[in-house]
């Protein structure tokens, strides 16, 4: 008996001591890093901008079973009527994570205040840092001439990370990645220094309702800047009945009318890539352009990274 209990006890030391020196679980995406499945990463400014530019092509990309990864760059902690600090950076994490899981994909929030993303170093390597970690196949952000200064310094910082994500001694506790990555950015309306030009417009016309519904998860943002379009006040989202079903009747036409106008604009591009009779069809999209400091990307290459065109 002494000998069993001795060595029961002793298994049970190196159980703990392994679970100590191996690396813990990861997920799904992580495990499978050599699965042959697509990786992209996108990176938006703050816990919706992912969401809305991308959300419909992510959860394309999932249904597919490609690897999806959305980083919000900043917390959120402001631009809310009433609330602030922690408390809405914690409810705005808990709201992407909840969208994610209905898009099927993964997402991570930046322990940064919302508002004060600013391009150093220290912010260059954690994008370097996310996209090697991920190994990236495609990368998508804002450009650097959009409204908000997140936003335009996230698509600085994802433009300083194209190159350095490569270079070898640069970051070297996370390995370089062999081959660039095709950089993106999400579409904008701007017009100066240059207006947004797609090489890339998807029809989310099969995932619009997915799209909406993970939107509807973002009630921070519904009740306030969406409900307003200011910080003045807070229009909360009734809890339950018909007054709710409104509401998220409202929202939805909201945004699908936002991807309408994303189909319209760039209708010859749809016509391009799908082929005139579908093309004509196509309702709701979203649009990418290619970042000219990542890999360059034929149109046969988008086609494949982006395999959706089938005609």
């Amino acid at each position: 008996m002494k000998k069993s209990g001795f060595c029961l006890a002793g298994l049970v030391l190196v159980s703990l001591f392994l679970a100590f020196v191996l690396p813990g679980p990861t997920s799904a995406s992580e495990r499978n890093l050599d699965d042959g499945k697509l990786r992209i990463i996108v990176f938006g400014a703050h816990p919706d901008d992912c969401e809305i530019k991308a959300g419909g092509t992510a959860a394309m990309w999932a249904a597919k079973g490609h690897h999806v990864k959305f980083v919000s760059t900043t917390n959120g902690d402001i631009g809310h009527a009433k609330m602030a600090g922690g408390a809405l950076a914690k409810r705005r994490t808990a709201e992407v994570k909840a969208a994610a899981k209905k898009l099927g994909i993964e997402t991570e929030v930046l322990d940064i205040h919302d508002g004060e993303l600013m391009p150093t170093l220290e912010n260059r390597k954690i994008f370097v840092r996310l996209i090697r970690e991920w190994k990236a196949d495609v990368v998508m952000g804002h450009r650097p001439n959009d409204y908000h200064p997140d936003h335009r310094y996230t698509g600085i910082l994802m433009q300083d990370a194209a190159y350095m994500a490569t270079v070898t001694f640069y970051c070297p506790d996370v390995p370089q990645i062999p081959k660039n990555p095709v950089f993106l950015y999400l579409s904008d309306g701007f017009q100066k220094p240059n207006p947004f030009k797609p090489d890339v417009v998807v029809s989310i016309d099969d995932v619009i309702e997915q799209k909406a519904e993970a939107l509807w998860l973002l009630e921070s943002q519904i009740e306030s800047l969406w409900a307003t379009g200011n910080f003045e006040r807070v229009v909360p989202v009734p809890k339950q009945g018909a007054e709710r079903e409104a509401r998220r009747k409202e929202m939805f036409d909201r945004f699908g009318r936002r991807a309408e106008s994303v189909a319209n604009k760039y209708r010859d591009k749809l016509i391009e890539l799908y082929g005139e009779e579908k093309g004509k069809k196509i309702r709701y999209a979203e649009a990418f352009e290619l970042c000219e400091y990542g890999s360059r990307a034929s149109p046969d290459k988008l086609k494949e990274l982006f395999p959706f065109f089938g005609r």
